[in-house]
């Protein structure tokens, strides 16, 4: 079934696993002569109630820069320190901060167990100096908003990123569009994904480079984010110029829930999350702690287009984390994703006002498709007994993809139309390692992280002409073996008590091959590789202000197909930068800014019925990111962003540089009421301004406001709710896009905007019981 370059491929991995681990291990080695004995402190965070760890929980030494944050079982360490005495506190949004003094003497090792309590949500315990991880940009904003910010589906997850807009154009089967800081990221190319450490974007993917399926992840399991902007970020490689979104799925269920929702357009979803750990906390009956659970659900709907959509969707889960040492923890995952639809596809304006269709109505009634996606992810991480984490994961993923589209009509074929039909089978492997050290330099303390990992994607892919979901011709079809290899070291140093510098390089070498199964010439090999240093300053002014100047080059890679005929960069660079604050002006206000840019060495564009990846040139861009979310009263909280973006195309005419679909303006924001009895409220509004749909802006996409509403009530049993989208009703437009199409019977080509049109007055009713 595998190739020798899949099998080399695997070998390749293990190889790189055991070498990693020498490698990594090797560092442990250094600078532990002439020390003097340290003490350690470690111990085990918990909530009060539920018993269940409680992972990323912030514990920092009072008056020190030295902390640390819980792992996936709740576990803490912190490592190194002269002997004395030290105020320990453990905090996190929505629990009670709980403070203790412990005493060390030189060599000692101490542990200290918190059982902390939720609490309501309170912005004045909000702090804007930034945790371990420096580079998360918004990381106070991402936290309240993970608590405040109803979450419905997979796609409202990817909205929980400030400032990042979605838009579907295929009855919900297919991967987003997305847009941030300027971009058109397509279906992920500027915008990096990952979920428990396994990449969703698809290298040389049947429709689009980069593209993000999120649909197999059920929204209830997450149970953090982690968001980044810009190229700033060591670990993160392809496609992460724009930014990243790092999701993290439950370590534990707090309950068993089993939930089901109803809703217009024939919409259902059940949903089942099942607690294997037991009462005592042990799967297994062991004294360590350990924890499992199971999730699945199952979602159909008729959608709001006239020709029913026949969707469906399947997800199962199934998790373990357990400690099997003190100094170990394993976590194994394993997941499996199906999804079914038929699809109304984008329609041109002139057919709408022509009253050939109505604005639901569809020329090709055969789109859809068809995808699944199978993941297997096992993490070891190992703290080491000099103040040291050691992490290896290895993740595998069978993958396919089946879509039928039509955006031209009768452009090519008069007679029978210009559906095509995009299929992929792909095997995913990849291996990761990283060595997180801290490192005492007198009073300071440098925080150093190295890791290096290898990614292959084997996939065999084509493109062929269809009617009616009938394949007529195949035009490409082929094998396409693309594999990564990758290494990067972080260096994060306090300089003075206020200042604090990271540095970091990355080095990533790409091996592309394409071999298309009846034209030699299409075929081909090449590799590249690419180097990205980064730097970054941080500054608090005083504990309420924050002050932070970013810089970094990052990249996205092309097309296998493309790079190996030479039609584009392998690995376009990308250029950012920017300066901003995170600061409170008020105990209950807490906001972020920044104005950044961002130089793009070549805007790459897919042409999906033709299977090549376009050119664009260089391009650059620039804006202003602005968030507030402020607490107006105990149980009431308001939030904006607003993001200001502007972008050219470099070298291009004035007023022919546009780049299309290119955000100018971006707007979210709404109110949430949070009250102690268990009722939740929120109504939102997203706006998305009106801008270029192609270089001369002589046809533009339309800008909206929408406006939705989420109530639920919510009992130590049972919880009822309700969600409404598009509470205003109004027409709207979701994915669009400038293309030349023909209709049946016209004699020319028309050149104009065509459009998915976007949700109407939708409302889902969601009841659950817990168990």
């Amino acid at each position: 079934m595998y190739s020798f370059c899949l099998r080399a491929g695997s070998g390749a991995l293990a190889w790189l696993a055991t070498f990693g681990s020498l490698l990594l291990l090797a560092f442990s080695t250094a600078a532990q002569t002439g020390k003097p004995a340290t003490a350690t402190l470690r111990g085990t965070i918990t909530d009060s109630v539920s018993g269940r760890p409680l992972p990323g929980m912030s514990v920092q030494l009072v008056g020190s820069s030295n902390g640390t944050s819980a792992d996936a079982l709740g576990v803490f360490r912190i490592s190194r320190l002269p002997a004395g005495t030290y105020t320990l506190r453990a905090s996190a949004l929505g629990y009670r901060a709980r403070t203790t003094t412990v005493t060390l003497a030189a060599g000692e090792t101490k542990t200290i167990d918190f059982a902390v309590a939720a609490v309501a949500l309170q912005l004045a315990e909000v702090t804007v100096a930034q945790p371990r991880d420096l580079n998360q940009s918004v990381s106070a904003i991402a936290g309240i908003d993970r608590q405040l910010r109803p979450v419905n589906s997979a796609q409202d997850l990817l909205r929980l990123v400030p400032g990042l807009f979605i838009a579907q154009h295929a009855g919900g089967g297919k991967a987003e569009q997305i847009f941030l800081r300027g971009f058109d990221s397509d279906h992920g190319t500027d915008f990096a994904v990952s979920l428990d450490g396994v990449p969703v974007n698809m290298v040389s993917h049947a429709h689009g480079q980069g593209y993000a399926d999120f649909h197999f992840v059920i929204p209830e399991t997450i149970e953090q984010l982690r968001v980044y902007k810009g190229p700033y970020t060591a670990r993160f490689g392809d496609f992460a110029t724009s930014g990243a979104g790092e999701f993290t799925t439950k370590t534990s269920l707090e309950q068993s829930q089993a939930k089901v929702e109803v809703g217009r357009f024939d919409t259902r979803r059940a949903l089942l999350m099942v607690d294997l750990t037991g009462k005592n906390g042990h799967l297994f009956g062991h004294k360590r702690p350990e924890s499992a659970y199971v999730a699945s659900e199952y979602m159909f709907t008729n959608s709001y287009f006239e020709s029913p959509q026949h969707f469906k969707r399947f997800n199962g889960l199934a998790k373990y984390t357990g400690q099997l040492s003190d100094r170990a923890t394993l976590a194994l995952t394993g997941s499996h994703f199906t999804s079914a639809w038929d699809a109304s596809g984008q329609i041109p304006e002139r057919a709408v006002h022509g009253g050939l269709i109505t604005r639901f109505g569809s020329l090709d009634n055969t789109e859809g498709g068809s995808t699944d996606r199978t993941n297997a992810n096992a993490q070891l991480t190992v703290d080491l007994p000099h103040n040291a984490v050691l992490t290896q994961q290895v993740y595998y993923a069978r993958y396919h993809f089946n879509l039928y589209s039509n955006f031209t009509f009768f452009l090519a074929d008069s007679v029978q139309g210009d559906q095509i039909r995009q299929n992929e089978a792909r095997n995913l492997l990849g291996y990761r390692g990283t060595y997180e050290r801290d490192i005492a330099l007198g009073r300071r303390t440098l925080r150093t992280t190295s890791g290096l990992g290898t990614r292959l994607d084997d996939v065999t892919l084509a493109l062929s002409r269809a009617y009616r979901r009938t394949v007529r011709d195949t035009l490409v079809s082929g094998r396409v073996q693309e594999q990564s290899v990758f290494a990067w070291f972080d260096a994060t140093l306090p300089v003075a008590d206020r200042f604090t510098v990271n540095a970091a390089l990355r080095a990533d070498y790409f091996h592309f091959r394409f071999r298309e199964d009846r034209y030699d010439s299409l075929s081909g090999r090449a590799g590249k590789p690419r180097v990205s240093p980064k730097l970054n300053l941080y500054y608090q002014l005083t504990p309420a202000v924050q002050l932070f100047a970013r810089s970094g080059f990052g990249f996205h890679s092309n097309d296998a197909r493309s790079v190996v005929m030479g039609a584009g960069k392998a690995l376009p660079r990308a250029i950012g930068y920017e300066v901003g604050s995170n600061f409170k002006p008020l105990p209950s206000l807490v906001v972020n800014v920044a104005v950044w840019a961002l130089h793009l060495q070549d805007e790459l564009v897919y042409v999906g019925d033709e299977a090549v990846v376009e050119s664009a040139g260089r391009t650059r861009r620039f804006g202003v990111d602005l968030g507030l979310r402020h607490q107006l009263s105990s149980s009431l909280f308001a939030d904006v962003d607003l993001n200001l973006n502007h972008g050219r195309a470099v070298g291009a005419p004035k007023g022919q540089n546009y780049i299309p679909l290119a955000p100018s303006f971006t707007s979210i924001g709404g109110l949430t009421v949070k009250r102690p009895g268990g009722l939740s409220a929120s109504l939102r509004y997203r706006h998305l301004d009106s801008r270029p749909a192609n270089e001369d802006n002589t046809v533009r996409a339309r800008g909206y406001f929408i406006m939705d509403a989420v109530a639920s009530y919510t009992q130590r049993r049972y919880q009822v709710g309700f969600s409404i989208e598009n509470l205003l009703n109004a027409d709207w437009n979701e994915a669009q896009f400038d293309t030349e199409s023909r209709l049946q019977g016209e004699k020319e080509s028309v050149s104009e905007l065509h459009y998915t049109p976007g949700t109407p007055f939708f409302v889902k009713l969601n009841g659950s019981l817990f168990f």
